[in-house]
Order: structure tokens, then C-alpha cells, then sequence
């Protein structure tokens, strides 16, 4: 039985397999960093992350010397760095965010055209004893005070 140690850096090596077998997946995506997908409220839709996927943004937050989200209560999402627009962990963002609603971006993925790596993220979480997606500011929140 692996340590837990072992477990963890199994599961952010898996997820970041994920997100770079997302990133060749030949579905046309231009971020330009708009950050309107950021705006919670605005959109109506918050990205919901698995216990893998909270693991690694808790940790890129982490390195940026930061040890809380802040309050939500603008409906921005608690990743974003506000003063610049731009997110505080880009390159470890979420699932949920990589393949966003950001109708400038291209829009929202199919499911069909990500299936695959949902489930590999949900079998992440099941490894992890985690119990399905939560909201980012919960799921992060959880994950850095679990740190």
C-alpha cells in the first residue's frame, strides 16, 4: 500500500496528465484571459472541482505566498489576482475552467469530447476519499485548510 505521500503525488501527476492530454485534444480554444468566465455571478455557473483537482490549485495557490481564499461575496471567483485580471494559478486552473463556458474562447466543450477525462478525474478522487465535485471556493478552501 502506497504512503500517503506516494498517493498524493501519484494523484497531482495523474491530473496534470489530464489537463496536458486536454490541452492536444484537437477542440479549437483561444483564451485571451478575458476573465468574464471568473464572474460567478455574472455567468450563473461556478466551476466544481474534484478532490484531485483541488489538491493542485490549493497547492499553485500556496506558491503564491497566499494561505486563504478570500471572501466571495462580489461572485469573482477567489483565484483571480483582481488588480491585473489575471488568474493566480493559470497553468494548474481547474478542469471546470480549461474547458469553460467563454463564448470568446470558442465556448463550452462538448461532454462527449471529455468524458474520458472526467472519469479519470473522478477515479482521482475516489483514490483520494473523496466524494465527488464541490464548488472551487469550497473545494479549495477545504484542500489549503487540510494542508
Amino acid at each position: 500500500m502506497p504512503s500517503t505521500r506516494e498517493q498524493i503525488k501519484a494523484a497531482l501527476a495523474e491530473v496534470r496528465a489530464i489537463y496536458a492530454e486536454l490541452a492536444v485534444r484537437p477542440v479549437e480554444r483561444s483564451c485571451v484571459a478575458r476573465t468574464e468566465c471568473c464572474q460567478f455571478r455574472l455567468t450563473g455557473l461556478t466551476p466544481q472541482l474534484t478532490k484531485g483537482e483541488a489538491l493542485l490549485a490549493a497547492k499553485a495557490f500556496r506558491a503564491t505566498g497566499r494561505k486563504s481564499l478570500p471572501e466571495l461575496a462580489d461572485g469573482i471567483c477567489p483565484l483571480l489576482k483582481r488588480e491585473i485580471g489575471r488568474c493566480l494559478i493559470y497553468a494548474d486552473r481547474p478542469f471546470g475552467c480549461r474547458t469553460h463556458f467563454c463564448a470568446a474562447a470558442g465556448g463550452p466543450y462538448a461532454r462527449r469530447e471529455v468524458l474520458d477525462l472526467i472519469r479519470r478525474l473522478e477515479e482521482v478522487d475516489r483514490r483520494l476519499g473523496g466524494d465527488g465535485p464541490h464548488t472551487i471556493q469550497a473545494a479549495v478552501a477545504n484542500m489549503l485548510e487540510e494542508m
